[in-house]
Formats: structure tokens, C-alpha cells, sequence
């Protein structure tokens, strides 16, 4: 495992797990949300599909998407472990709650400055409304990806429990005395 990709829907616990993956194996992970959104209002880099593509061009990584559409292809290209958190609808919606609410109750800083605010709860591309409505789709999304002859040959690591993810996780060796 050199270069991995962490897919799953919002609020699966993608991050979470990549962090823990670049402490045991001493890969650098990148963060795909604080790439894209380089300023305020959400604005996007004017940067990130060059940036992206630099940081995909390398031997060690982690990323932690399926990929925004106009890096999505390079990003399976480039893989060679697909770690997907296939959790259920009812675990990552509980997790996608709690983490915005945590978020906008204490108004913590996120990509580009940004902040989650009360009022864009209302909205469909509010992280909690986005997992919802688009639950099924990604993961129908992910399976078709898994499968495409074109990104062969991949490793694909399909974790459906969080148990399942932290048994899988326990097993993954630390690096020693810094080698990665």
C-alpha cells in the first residue's frame, strides 16, 4: 500500500481513518477538501486540479475521496489500494449530525477559512442533506469504480462496519523507527 484512496459517503469517517493510516504508515495524506476549497465563501482553488495532479504524481500518498469530478479519474489511476467505509445510511448520518452540529455550535474554522453556518443547514449541498439524498448513488458509484476493468489492477478494501474498519485499521502495521 503506497497510494491510497479513502472513499466512502460524507460523514463514513474517510478522514478520520486516512490520518490514522498516514500515523501507521508514514504516508503523506492530503486532505481533498482543504485542496478544493482555497478561500472563503467555498470558493474553490484556482490551483486544485494542478495541485491535485502534482501530489497524485508522486510514489506515497493518501487522499481522502472519491475524488471531485475533474480529478477523480487520475486519482484511480494512480491508486493502488481502494479503502472504502460502505457504512450504513444510519451510521453515517449520525456521524455527518453530530460532526456539523459540533462544527457549527463551536464555529470551527474549516477549508479556506470557511465556517459551517446554521443557515446552510437549509441547503441541499449541506453536508448532512448531501449524504442523505445522495447515499445510494455513491455507493453505486464506488461499486461501478471498483469493478471498471480501467483501474485494474486495484486493491479495493470494503469495510461495512465501523467495527469491521477498526479491526481492519488494528491490523495494519506502524511504521519502525521512521522508515515508512
Amino acid at each position: 500500500m503506497r497510494r491510497v484512496l479513502v472513499v466512502g459517503i460524507s460523514g463514513a469517517g474517510k478522514s478520520t481513518l486516512a490520518r490514522e493510516l498516514e500515523r501507521r504508515l508514514g504516508l503523506p495524506f492530503h486532505e481533498m477538501d482543504a485542496l478544493h476549497f482555497g478561500g472563503p465563501g467555498w470558493a474553490v482553488s484556482a490551483t486544485f486540479a494542478e495541485d491535485t495532479a502534482r501530489l497524485a504524481g508522486t510514489d506515497r500518498w493518501i487522499f481522502d475521496s472519491l475524488g471531485y469530478p475533474e480529478v477523480r479519474d487520475l486519482l484511480w489511476e494512480r491508486a493502488d489500494t481502494i479503502v472504502w467505509l460502505d457504512l450504513p445510511r444510519r451510521v453515517v448520518m449520525r456521524r455527518v449530525l453530530l460532526r456539523s452540529l459540533r462544527r457549527s455550535l463551536l464555529r470551527e474554522r474549516l477549508f479556506g477559512g470557511n465556517r459551517e453556518k446554521w443557515r446552510e443547514w437549509l441547503r441541499s449541498d449541506h453536508p448532512a442533506w448531501w449524504a442523505w439524498s445522495q447515499y445510494g448513488a455513491r455507493r453505486a458509484e464506488i461499486a461501478r469504480r471498483a469493478g471498471d476493468a480501467r483501474f485494474a489492477p486495484l486493491r479495493v478494501v470494503r469495510l461495512r462496519t465501523p467495527r469491521a474498519a477498526a479491526v481492519w485499521l488494528g491490523a495494519q502495521e506502524p511504521r519502525r523507527n521512521g522508515a515508512g
